[in-house]
């Protein structure tokens, strides 16, 4: 059973940072562009971020500039720097994985919950 493992959610104030964490088993993370989506109550889960596995990235439009992903490739882990947060970022941050070889597949973390207050 494959497991992404997430850290780095919590409560902060708005205009705070936080810095969110994807543990990725080895095999998957060479062979993965992995990134974030995040669902907030009462709504559907959204795309934030990705990058490849060459390191290109992409953001939704909220977070374009207030965001940033990284992958850390000794450690087999991807970062997602968040600052200036802002209330309506809160939501649980799911990490994804989408696998290309040798076989297409997505593997999904179990989510840690970031709560920004106002």
């Amino acid at each position: 059973h494959v497991q992404l493992v997430e850290s780095g959610g919590g409560l902060v104030q708005a205009g705070a940072s936080l810095r969110l964490s994807c543990a990725t088993p080895v095999r998957i993370f060479s062979r993965s562009a992995i990134g974030w989506f995040r669902q907030a109550p009462g709504k559907e889960r959204e795309w934030v971020a990705t990058i490849t596995k060459g390191g290109m990235t992409n953001y939704r439009d909220s977070v374009k500039s207030r965001f940033t992903i990284s992958r850390d490739n000794a450690k087999n882990t991807v970062y997602l720097q968040m600052n200036n947060l802002k209330p309506e970022d809160t939501a649980v941050y799911y990490c994804y994985a989408d696998q290309t070889s040798p076989y297409l597949k997505t593997y999904w973390g179990q989510g840690t919950q970031v709560t920004v207050s106002s």
